[in-house]
């Protein structure tokens, strides 16, 4: 796995203690959290948890009930203009006009954008270039596949280079080679800028985010790199591989180890409780015992077990 960079230590943009109703209903209480200026923060929750509610907030379509988003420092409830001219943002469904040609539309976006009219030119054949599409110039946009539809929304979002770049869902829809595109278009895009996405995809996150920020029931309730979402919870079981296993089972019961199961092909999975170093007494027994153990590694929780256990913790804290 390729090591990232690390982040820079000021964030693009804020958001502090927001909280916001429906009526009677709070959909978030008091989220905090920041957004480094490069790099890919994951949203994560489930459906329903509040992240769509957070996204809408962060870019200025409607106002907290309680709490302050800054973007680039400039607040956005008292100067909404200034901060939403730093962020570009992609919806769940790219706001495409079928009609248009991909430049037609581009330089249409550009123009909302208040891109200067001498710049327009330059803004769009750019934003092509990231995104791929140059050589879409000239096609409509019903004409053009999802994939291909779908960078040509994140370029509309990146036409006016802004600092912060808003994706919501935005693989939801496409096939798998698509989806690698769109994923490898998104990392080229935040070694430059900050991008937050929203998803509910674990396996999105894994292979795009660097960060997580993850909502339930319209509350933070883990906000750290994805390194320390993988190890959220602690191993609590090891397998070992022995040439020359014990006869029964049981006899691999070292001080420490709980229960032993044997999982084929010489494998043992051996439980010990969680947060104890119980794999350096095991080498040292297989090795006295002659076992000859050939592979020893621990077991760690999946990201599904990880989104489990969070959201079990926030249903259970309602």
């Amino acid at each position: 796995m390729i090591e990232k960079e690390p982040y820079t230590d000021i964030p693009v943009a804020t958001v502090a203690h927001l909280s916001h109703r429906y009526a009677r209903e709070w959909a978030i209480r008091d989220v905090s959290f920041d957004i480094p200026a490069k790099g890919v923060l994951g949203l994560l929750g489930s459906n329903g948890a509040g992240k769509s509610t957070t996204m809408n907030i962060l870019c200025g379509v409607i106002h907290p009930t309680e709490g302050d988003v800054h973007i680039d420092g400039i607040a956005m409830g008292v100067h909404p203009v200034e901060a939403k001219r730093r962020i570009g943002f992609l919806p769940q469904r790219a706001p495409l006009y079928p009609e248009l040609t991909v430049d037609e539309y581009l330089r249409h976006c550009a123009h909302l954008r208040n891109v200067p009219r001498r710049a327009i030119g330059d803004a769009v054949e750019a934003a092509k270039a990231q995104c791929g599409i140059d050589g879409y110039s000239h096609r409509l946009l019903a004409n053009l596949s999802g994939g291909y539809q779908q960078r040509v929304g994140i370029a509309q979002a990146i036409i006016h280079q802004p600092r912060l770049v808003v994706l919501d869902e935005p693989t939801n829809g496409l096939d798998p080679n698509q989806i690698q595109e769109v994923r490898k278009l998104i990392r080229q895009i935040a070694e430059t800028r900050a991008v937050i996405l929203s998803t509910h995809i674990l396996s999105e996150v894994q292979a795009t985010c660097d960060r997580i920020v993850m909502i339930e029931r319209g509350r933070v309730v883990f906000a750290d790199t994805l390194h320390a979402f993988n190890n959220y919870i602690a191993p609590d079981s090891f397998v070992a591989v022995l040439a020359h296993p014990p006869v029964q089972a049981d006899a691999l019961c070292i001080p420490g180890i709980t229960g032993v199961e044997n999982i084929g092909q010489g494998a043992y999975r051996c439980r010990f409780p969680a947060g104890q170093d119980i794999t350096t007494a095991f080498v040292a027994r297989a090795v006295e015992a002659g076992w000859g153990l050939k592979e020893i590694y621990l077991e760690k929780t999946s990201l599904d077990g990880v989104f489990y256990q969070l959201s079990k913790q926030a249903n259970q804290g309602a």
